[in-house]
């Protein structure tokens, strides 16, 4: 709920906003609060244009403002379809983080809940991250810092994405264009087997896998074996509702890579995904071109 003092400060600073203090960069933002120190309740602007970052506040007083926007020209249903997802850095504290919008706020995330570094997400059309200092005697040892992405919610494997979909993960198989979509814009796209699930939280499973061959990827997440027949290794996040099946198949993983980590995305047989490709590659339906021989280390 909205402090009677605040919501005076956050409507002064929307009527004020063309004098206030700016700070811009594409991606990440790094700033001190102790220019703020002879006016503890200045309001900072700062705009990322960037699909991921981070910020970095040291000595937080006051309070920020953060505009996220998609560093490409985006039509506003685009936009509507745009979720941000932050997670904050454990040692993150010195402030609570709200959504601002028209000059309404909505807690987002508490000062004492960001220890955690669990994820939390809004859709862009929510408004902007309202970051406001908690007031200390000494704030020499403060820092509040997350990371943060813009994460479309439609889309191939979007279903399987938990922080957007808390509680309502659909496993549902994905469609013959998704399929094939999937392999053209997905972080990582490959094929191999299911090794293993290690340790089971509330909300995913790590399986740790084994890929034969490896069409792209992205922040390297898979790693190359170093033996002949090992190819690359890596694990990958599945939502914990839906099963998983270890074993010797070999399937088509595609998926999205969040805060360093790869989750499942669409993932049928190779086989079949095999004879899908072939069909439409004969019909010339294919969004991509692909290779479909297994690969080495230096062909990546």
């Amino acid at each position: 709920m909205l402090r009677p003092w605040a919501a005076h400060w956050v409507a002064a600073v929307l009527l004020c906003r063309a004098v206030a203090q700016y700070s811009s960069d594409q991606c990440s933002w790094r700033g001190s609060g102790l220019s703020h120190e002879s006016h503890r309740r200045d309001v900072e602007q700062v705009y990322l244009r960037c699909s991921q970052g981070s910020l970095e506040w040291l000595y937080p007083t006051g309070a920020i403002i953060v505009n996220l926007r998609p560093n490409t020209e985006s039509s506003s249903g685009h936009m509507s379809g745009l979720h941000v997802c932050i997670k904050p850095q454990t040692y993150s504290q010195g402030s609570h983080v709200y959504l601002e919008q028209a000059g309404d706020l909505k807690l987002l995330l508490a000062e004492e809940n960001q220890a955690g570094g669990a994820v939390h997400c809004f859709s862009l059309a929510e408004g902007a991250l309202f970051v406001e200092a908690v007031p200390q005697a000494d704030i020499s040892r403060r820092i509040t810092a997350f990371q943060y992405e813009l994460v479309p919610s439609r889309g191939p494997g979007a279903h399987m994405y938990p922080f957007l979909h808390p509680g309502s993960v659909a496993c549902k198989p994905c469609s013959d264009e998704e399929v094939l979509m999937a392999v053209c814009t997905s972080d990582y796209a490959g094929s191999g087997v299911l090794r293993d699930v290690t340790s089971v939280t509330s909300k995913h499973s790590p399986v740790l896998v084994t890929l034969s061959r490896l069409f792209h990827q992205k922040s390297k997440v898979f790693a190359w074996g170093g033996a002949r027949g090992r190819g690359w290794s890596g694990r990958v996040n599945v939502p914990v509702r839906c099963s998983v099946h270890p074993g010797d198949d070999e399937y088509l993983l595609t998926g999205s890579v969040h805060f360093g980590e790869a989750w499942l995305g669409c993932a049928p047989r190779y086989k079949d995904f095999l004879k899908l490709y072939a069909r439409a590659q004969k019909a010339g339906t294919n969004p991509c071109q692909i290779d479909t021989r297994k690969v080495s280390e230096d062909d990546v």
